[in-house]
């Protein structure tokens, strides 16, 4: 960690907010209150939308056209999207909605620190997050159901700070109604706006669930976005992982070269499965074809049976034999606690925390966790399967 201080404004009218913002900063041991009465160019402003929002934005387009402050932080308890887009587009870097949360506020700074770390030649590590994608060997089989709940589950351990989950199903992405959230944006205004992306521009395009998961929506409709492309993939994953202790991906059952680009990214790959042979064919032919592309090796890529019912037609070896490879882990079949938790859009958890389904996936996020913890050391880069 560097001894570099940071000098930080904070222009905040509302008292108990003003007062939350400087007990997290002073938390920190490379940030500085500097007050705005003092001479010097802070390296970090944190500013107060008031009524007049039109004159703030003229205000603080100015300081920032002549250079009179490094990064901008707005804050406000007004969350319309047009607000929101103003300030992505004239450069401001977070914008944290009142009443704050500390852990945003936290991330938001200690992005604010890996960049100016990075410009000012001072190393300030920041996170080496791991991706898990998520894919259907064919439609139907609960992909999505695993997917969000497997980092709604992960987002409740102890052991991982901040999460996200990032829906590629295009068009069809169902998440937000697993989730009962509303975003503003997806993923396609960042294809739009590649150029810009950074991980302010993409904290404000996420949707925070009160699970503490973020999610990164898909477009509804493409509507003349431009569509993601490995090399568009690669830099958003990037700057996921620099955000996020653990990114979870719905890749649904792509097989598109962006989607190539996310498993050969990922730390590790969950195929989902369900005992039927033409879905166990689909399986093993899809294991065939990414083992011979070579994009990932083989002891990243784990097949999860979804909907196992003991007294099944195929049994769990007979299913290992077809596909030529150990099943990794089975979640229970619970299709009316399943289908309830989709409806009420809540996550497993929420709905039936007891049921063998919810302690199934709990259980299998725990086991990944523990698994990369127990070889940190060794590959801390990646989870060791």
């Amino acid at each position: 960690m560097s001894d570099k201080t940071f000098l930080v404004h904070v222009k905040v009218e509302n008292r108990q907010v003003r007062k939350r913002l400087e007990e997290i900063i002073q938390s920190d041991p490379a940030l500085r209150i500097q007050a705005f009465d003092k001479t010097g160019r802070p390296d970090l402003a944190i500013y107060e939308l008031g009524d007049d929002t039109e004159r703030d934005f003229q205000v603080l387009q100015s300081l920032m056209n002549s250079n009179a402050l490094g990064e901008v932080f707005l804050t406000s308890n007004r969350t319309d999207s047009q607000l929101l887009l103003k300030a992505m587009r004239m450069g401001v870097k977070e914008f944290l909605i009142q009443p704050l949360n500390e852990q945003d506020v936290r991330q938001a700074l200690a992005g604010f620190k890996a960049r100016i770390g990075q410009v000012s030649g001072h190393t300030i590590p920041g996170k080496i997050g791991r991706i898990i994608s998520i894919m259907g060997s064919k439609g139907g089989v609960g992909t999505t159901t695993v997917a969000v709940n497997l980092a709604v589950s992960l987002a409740e351990t102890k052991a991982i700070k901040s999460i996200a989950l990032v829906d590629l199903n295009a068009v069809v992405g169902e998440i937000p109604l697993f989730l009962a959230v509303r975003p503003s944006y997806h993923w396609g205004e960042i294809m739009q706006n590649i150029g810009r992306l950074d991980s302010a521009f993409l904290m404000n395009i996420m949707v925070r669930h009160s699970s503490g998961l973020y999610v990164l929506p898909s477009p509804s409709k493409l509507n003349g976005y431009p569509v993601a492309t490995p090399d568009t993939m690669q830099r958003v994953l990037n700057v996921l992982r620099d955000m996020f202790d653990v990114v979870v991906i719905d890749g649904g059952q792509s097989m598109d070269s962006a989607y190539l680009k996310v498993i050969e990214m990922s730390d590790a790959l969950l195929i989902i499965s369900i005992l039927s042979l033409p879905c166990l064919h689909n399986t093993h032919n899809l294991l065939q074809s990414l083992k011979g592309l070579s994009i990932l090796p083989q002891d990243r890529m784990r097949v999860v049976i979804n909907r196992y019912l003991k007294k099944s037609d195929v049994s769990i070896p007979e299913a290992e034999e077809s596909i030529r490879q150990k099943i990794f882990w089975s979640i229970p079949n619970d299709y009316k606690a399943t289908m309830s938790a989709i409806n009420q859009g809540k996550p497993l958890s929420q709905v039936v925390s007891k049921a063998p389904v919810t302690r199934s996936i709990s259980e299998m996020a725990n086991y990944l966790v523990k698994e990369d913890n127990e070889d940190t050391a060794k590959r801390p880069k990646r989870f060791s399967w």
